[in-house]
């Protein structure tokens, strides 16, 4: 409906990345997003307790940066990517938020898309190509940010295709936990708050965002899988 664009024309957007002691592929991740068709309004970078090297790569690019980077950063204490994220969370003055990792490379329509996808009443499971090591080496030493569906030494290849009638149909609405990915995921911020955010009490690796999107569905909120 037209009220509902409005709504999502005056939606006030936060971008959090999760990161630790990466600053070399954080500093790509920054990259793209300065290349992005519409920018988010906020960006925050949840950091898990890195040194000064990524504190300093933050502060070089808030120098140059249209838009201000907020560094929200917590006592280097052993993996506690549930207490970082909602770290980031609390900073957030964004109505919808979306969360990625520190090393992933974001299509110049990542924002955009995101923005376009967003409904009431859902949270958005979004999709990724990872990078073989060999790539993954040459594009930090290399500097880049730019893969199509045709580069080389891409795993699950298929994910690169853009194209907005291909998603449209492969895209759906289902309840189900299989290819949960905190990595690529958006939801209102007032939805996560009602359930109380990330789980604080996982620590280490772990199904830390499964256990998170159990919480929204049994909250009412459905699962909108992005392709």
């Amino acid at each position: 409906s037209l009220f509902y664009l409005i709504i999502l024309f005056l939606m006030k957007l936060t971008l959090i990345i999760t990161t630790y002691n990466w600053p070399e592929s954080l500093l790509l991740v920054l990259e793209s997003i300065r290349r992005q068709t519409i920018a988010p309004e906020e960006i925050i970078i949840a950091d898990d307790g890195s040194d000064s090297k990524t504190k300093n790569l933050i502060t070089n690019f808030n120098k140059e940066f249209s838009m201000k980077i907020i560094h929200c950063w917590q006592k280097d204490n052993g993996f506690r990517a549930s207490r970082s994220r909602n770290n980031g969370i609390l900073k957030a003055s964004g109505d919808y938020i979306i969360l990625i990792d520190g090393d992933m490379i974001l299509h110049p329509n990542f924002v955009n898309d995101h923005i376009n996808f967003a409904e009431s009443g859902y949270f958005i499971q979004g999709s990724r190509v990872l990078l073989s090591k060999k790539e993954s080496k040459k594009a930090l030493a290399n500097k880049k940010i730019n893969f199509s569906f045709f580069s080389s030494n891409l795993k699950n290849r298929k994910n690169a295709i853009y194209s907005k009638l291909l998603s449209s149909l492969f895209s759906s609405k289902k309840k189900y936990l299989h290819g949960i990915k905190s990595c690529n995921m958006a939801f209102y911020k007032k939805d996560c708050l009602k359930i109380n955010g990330f789980n604080n009490d996982f620590e280490g690796w772990g199904r830390e965002d499964t256990e998170f999107v159990v919480r929204l569905i049994n909250n009412g909120i459905k699962r909108k899988s992005v392709r």
